[in-house]
């Protein structure tokens, strides 16, 4: 089957003519090989740059590659400059054959734009209007049509900590409520450690803007500030009370925290230099590249209550819009082998995440990946980030603000007004 409903017909070569052929080809002295169809040939553009991420795209490659296809691996250091370069080569008229996104509302201009294969054959063939979060499908779905295969569920807030870097701070048991995180971050600074590994980027202010929005305000509040942006919410007490408690926050991290990428703050962890990190599930895979196992040697916590909110977002494969027989037969072959269980699971336990298929055999994950598994069987507890609400515009005006707000000495209530004015439209 074709991505698109596209048939693709082998021409058949005679027992006769591929004998007059071979006694044409042995008369000029040329070799004669076997004939049979080209391998499905794959380039593919991601970000998967990081220690534990490159492991776990190894195993995409290597399952492509036993599917009998060629897999041309083309990765771009960063988000940002990966979905650049896709969507020029796509406007270009030079697409790969298939590319990472995440699962928000990155590629939705390109979908309206009609510059991607669907891929309703395999949606219907594996009920994912049935079996697949409504965060997601949310995303990866455009009127009726599926455009994105997705990978796994990341869990974007995260709280990580070092239980080397506990025991020097006497910090016998996990925090379960803000005021214990607090308090364990001040038993932290106490002992000459780095409370909070945190990297200075806009982006990882944003995560940890939204971890306290959730553990703080809620399902309820979370969605009246990012899916309504409901503007008397946001100019709340409730939500100052959040805005201050981010802010808060910037008195645990160390002066190199400006610029630092995310894997080198948990690397802090690692080492147990630093006690916190709040980040995706993506940081387990630097934990388990560097040999490290969850309860033994750190702690991960999926909210400080029992029911804060899975913030939920992911990497998915989307397919650049083509009318040739030889692409489309390689990106059915890629479609086919990411939305594998088996393979969904392999490449979960290298990166931190969790399958998106929740019938994959989980027993081979770890007991981070179990919370998580557990948590996203509840679909009240099922939220997407913020940019699965948010158009990227509104996102980034949002996360300008915060990233001023964290790096300069702002009045929180002028904050929220520049929150409210940048979500109102």
């Amino acid at each position: 089957m074709a991505l698109n409903g596209d048939t693709m017909v082998t021409p058949r070569i005679t027992a006769a003519a591929r004998a007059r052929l071979c006694a044409a080809a042995y008369a000029l002295g040329l070799a004669v090989v076997p004939a049979q169809a080209a391998a499905p040939k794959a380039e593919v553009i991601h970000w998967w740059t990081s220690g534990g991420e490159s492991s776990a795209v190894k195993q995409v490659a290597q399952a492509y590659r036993a599917a009998g296809g060629v897999w041309i691996d083309s990765a771009i250091a960063g988000g940002d400059q990966s979905r650049a370069v896709t969507i020029n080569r796509i406007i270009g008229g030079n697409p790969p054959t298939a590319a990472q996104f995440n699962t928000s509302k990155q590629f939705t201009d390109v979908i309206e734009q009609d510059m991607l294969n669907n891929v309703d054959l395999v949606a219907k063939a594996q009920d994912w209007d049935r079996i697949l979060p409504e965060p997601l499908i949310d995303v990866i779905k455009h009127d009726g049509h599926y455009y994105a295969v997705p990978l796994n569920i990341h869990m974007q807030t995260w709280i990580w900590y070092s239980k080397a870097a506990f025991r020097k701070a006497g910090i016998d048991k996990e925090p379960a409520s803000i005021p214990e995180l607090f308090a364990a971050l001040d038993k932290l600074k106490a002992a000459g450690l780095v409370p909070l590994a945190h990297g200075g980027q806009s982006w990882q202010e944003t995560v940890l803007f939204s971890a306290l929005l959730a553990n703080i305000g809620g399902r309820e509040l979370y969605l009246k500030v990012i899916r309504d942006r409901d503007q008397a919410t946001i100019l709340s007490p409730q939500f100052r009370t959040v805005l201050l408690a981010f802010k808060r926050m910037k008195s645990y991290v160390d002066p190199g925290s400006p610029g630092r990428n995310w894997n080198d703050a948990t690397a802090m962890l690692i080492a147990g230099r630093a006690g916190f990190q709040v980040m995706g599930d993506w940081a387990k895979g630097e934990f388990t590249n560097a040999g490290q196992l969850p309860g033994q040697h750190y702690g991960c916590i999926p909210g400080l209550k029992a029911d804060t909110p899975y913030l939920m977002q992911g990497d998915v494969f989307v397919f650049p819009r083509t009318n040739k027989a030889d692409a489309i037969k390689a990106q059915q072959l890629l479609a086919n082998v990411v939305s594998q269980p088996g393979l969904q699971v392999a490449f979960s336990k290298l990166k931190g995440s969790i399958p998106v298929r929740l019938d994959a055999d989980a027993s081979q994950l770890d007991l981070c990946a179990q919370k998580g598994i557990e948590i996203v069987k509840d679909r009240s507890r099922q939220l997407g980030v913020t940019e699965v609400y948010l158009t990227p515009d509104q996102n980034g005006a949002m996360q300008d603000i915060l990233t001023a707000y964290w790096n300069m000495d702002m009045n929180v209530d002028r904050v929220q007004r520049s929150i409210a004015n940048a979500l109102k439209y």
